[in-house]
C-alpha cells in the first residue's frame, strides 16, 4: 500500500539549495516536505565546497607565509597530509548528516529519505531503500533542487579504471604518488593545487589553450604559472583518447600519440543535471535535460514546477543556487498567498537578476582568482560599448605588505554609455575577500563618479580600487 501525504510545497533534493527553498517557504507560513536520497546537505557539504576548501586552506596559508619575511624559514617543510585530511573530515562531519537533519526538524520541515520522482501534476512518489513507496502531493509547488553530477567522457576503458571525479578528489583518504588531472576549469585547478601541495606529482591535461577559460585570460595564465612553479606540469592542447589500468598504474593515451602514467586520474570535464530519473517524462519533459526557467525560477510552461540551482543551468555555483532559492521561496509564497502581480522586473524581489548580471566566483588556487559580473569578451559579445581597465596589483602598497614579490592583476569592465561597472576580476594572493565589493558595485549599478568617493583604507590591498579608478580617469 502506498501512503499519501499533502503539503504546500514539496522539495526534491536537500542540498543547500533545497534547504533554502524549504526555509523560505516555511518562513512564509507554508508546510514543506523535502526528499533526499543521499546526505542532507548535498554535494557542497560533503564532496565539493566544504571539503575542497578545507584541503586548500593549509596550502594557501603556507604559500602566503612563505612570502613573509621572518616567517618563510619556519614553513619550508612539507604539509602534514594526515592532519590536512583529518581537518577535511571534520568539515564534512565525517560524511554524517545528523546536524543538518536536526536543522530541518528545527524549522518544521518533514524529511523523506528515498528517491523522489515526479508522478504527474504536483505529485511526487518517494521510494525508500526498503522498496516502500509514499506519494506526496503539493498544493502549490514542487521544487527540483537535485543539482548536478560529474560528466564523464565516453572513453575506451574509462569504466574499468574507476577514475576520480570531484567526489573522489575531495574525499580521498590517501595522497597518490602521481595524479593526472583532465580538464582546465575550477575543479581541475583547485584539486591540482591541493594534491600537488600534499605531495602528489601532478600533470594537468587541458584540451583547450589554457586554464579557467570562463574567466579573463590572465587568470588562467597566472594560475598555470604558479602551478608550474610549484612542480606541477600543465599541458595544453592535449586530449585523452583512451585509458587503462595495469597492476595499479593508469596509462592515459593522448591525442598526439603519446601517453602518461599515473596512480590516479581525475576527470574534471564538466557537470550534468541530475534529472535523468526524476519522472520528467510524466510532464512532457525530456529525462536528463536541463530545466529552463523564468526569472522567478518557475519552469517555463508550468504553473507549479520550479527548478532551482544547478538543474536550471543558469549559474552552477552553490551561492547562486542559494540566492535562487531565496527568490524562488519568495515567489512560491507570494503565489500561494494570491499576490496578483509578482516583482519580476530586474532586481525585483521575485527575479534572479544577479544570475545574469552579477555572479561572483572565487577560485581558491595560489594565487586566488576572483571575478564578478562579465568578462571583457562577454560584455562585448552582449553588445555593450565597454572599456577594460587593467592594473598591476603589485603596485598597491597593501599588496607589497601582504607578501614579498606579490604578483597579481586587476581588471574592471566599464559600460561607457552608463558609466557603471559590468565586471571585475582580481588575481593574486588574498583577493577572494575583495570580490564582494565588486559584486556590490555591479549589482548596485554604482556610478563611477560615486565610486570615486568610496575611499579605500590605506594600506590595504583594497586600494587597488582607487588605482583602477585613477587609471580610468587618466
Amino acid at each position: 500500500m502506498t501512503d499519501s501525504k499533502t503539503y504546500d510545497v514539496v522539495v526534491l533534493g536537500a542540498g543547500p539549495v533545497g534547504e533554502n527553498v524549504a526555509d523560505r517557504a516555511r518562513a512564509g507560513g507554508l508546510s514543506v516536505a523535502i526528499v533526499e536520497s543521499e546526505l542532507v546537505g548535498g554535494e557542497c557539504s560533503y564532496w565539493a565546497c566544504m571539503p575542497s576548501k578545507a584541503l586548500l586552506r593549509p596550502v594557501i596559508a603556507r604559500a602566503d607565509a612563505r612570502k613573509v619575511p621572518g616567517l618563510r624559514q619556519s614553513v619550508q617543510g612539507p604539509l602534514d597530509a594526515a592532519a590536512v585530511l583529518a581537518h577535511r573530515d571534520d568539515y564534512t562531519s565525517h560524511w554524517k548528516d545528523d546536524g543538518q537533519v536536526g536543522w530541518l526538524e528545527s524549522i518544521g520541515v518533514e524529511l523523506f529519505r528515498g528517491h523522489g520522482r515526479i508522478a504527474g501534476t504536483r505529485q511526487v512518489t518517494v521510494t525508500g531503500s526498503d522498496g516502500s513507496e509514499q506519494t506526496l502531493t503539493a498544493r502549490h509547488a514542487v521544487a527540483v533542487c537535485t543539482g548536478t553530477r560529474a560528466a564523464l567522457p565516453d572513453l575506451p576503458g574509462l569504466a574499468d579504471i574507476k577514475p576520480w571525479t570531484s567526489r573522489e578528489a575531495t574525499s580521498a583518504d590517501r595522497v597518490p604518488g602521481r595524479l593526472a588531472v583532465v580538464g582546465g576549469g575550477v575543479v581541475a585547478v583547485e584539486m591540482a593545487t591541493a594534491w600537488q601541495a600534499l605531495g602528489s606529482r601532478v600533470t594537468v591535461l587541458v584540451r583547450g589553450d589554457g586554464l579557467l577559460p570562463r574567466m579573463e585570460p590572465f587568470a588562467g595564465e597566472l594560475v598555470a604559472k604558479a602551478l608550474t612553479e610549484a612542480g606541477a606540469e600543465v599541458r595544453t592542447g592535449v586530449s585523452v583518447t583512451a585509458v587503462r589500468r595495469d597492476n595499479g598504474t593508469i596509462t592515459a593515451t593522448l591525442g598526439d600519440g603519446g601517453s602518461i602514467e599515473a596512480d590516479e586520474i581525475l576527470f574534471a570535464t564538466g557537470r550534468a543535471p541530475r534529472t535523468d530519473d526524476l519522472g520528467l517524462e510524466t510532464i512532457g519533459m525530456d529525462p536528463g535535460s536541463w530545466m529552463p526557467v523564468d526569472e522567478s525560477l518557475r519552469v517555463q510552461g508550468s504553473s507549479w514546477l520550479y527548478a532551482v540551482g544547478d538543474a536550471n543551468h543558469r549559474a552552477l555555483l552553490t551561492h547562486q543556487g542559494k540566492y535562487q532559492a531565496r527568490v524562488a521561496g519568495a515567489a512560491i509564497t507570494a503565489r500561494a498567498q494570491g499576490v496578483p502581480l509578482l516583482e519580476t522586473d530586474p532586481w525585483g524581489a521575485h527575479s534572479a537578476t544577479a544570475d545574469r548580471a552579477a555572479v561572483p566566483q572565487v577560485v581558491f588556487t595560489d594565487p586566488e582568482a576572483a571575478s564578478a559580473g562579465l568578462t571583457l569578451a562577454e560584455a562585448e559579445a552582449a553588445g555593450h560599448r565597454v572599456r577594460a581597465v587593467d592594473y598591476d596589483m603589485a603596485g598597491v602598497a597593501g599588496a607589497g605588505l601582504y607578501a614579498d614579490g606579490y604578483e597579481g592583476r586587476a581588471r574592471m569592465i566599464v559600460d561607457l554609455d552608463r558609466e557603471v561597472l559590468l565586471g571585475v576580476t582580481f588575481v593574486g594572493p588574498g583577493v577572494g575577500e575583495l570580490i564582494h565589493s565588486a559584486t556590490v558595485a555591479i549589482a548596485g549599478e554604482v556610478p563611477i563618479d560615486r565610486l570615486w568617493h568610496a575611499v579605500p583604507a590605506y594600506p590595504t590591498v583594497s586600494e587597488v580600487w582607487l588605482r583602477l579608478l585613477e587609471t580610468y580617469r587618466g
